[in-house]
């Protein structure tokens, strides 16, 4: 399934390599895409949209589900 979120606070390569890390922390088998300029990121993956917000939030963004997408 596809994922969209809104993942504020990134603003640079070590930010998208910090939420990229989280998602692969949970599924490594995710595709992770990421808008840096927007704070957009969209995940391919099975895992529930509630569990990578979760982990991103522990990486230190604030991830919410995006419901515009």
């Amino acid at each position: 399934m596809t994922i969209e979120l809104t993942v504020k606070g990134m603003s640079c390569q070590h930010c998208v390599a910090a939420v990229t890390q989280a998602v692969h922390a949970l599924d490594a088998s995710a595709t992770v895409n990421i808008d840096l300029a927007a704070g957009h990121v969209t995940i391919h993956s099975t895992q529930p949209s509630d569990t990578f917000c979760q982990a991103i939030n522990e990486a230190g963004y604030t991830a919410t589900v995006d419901t515009s997408a």
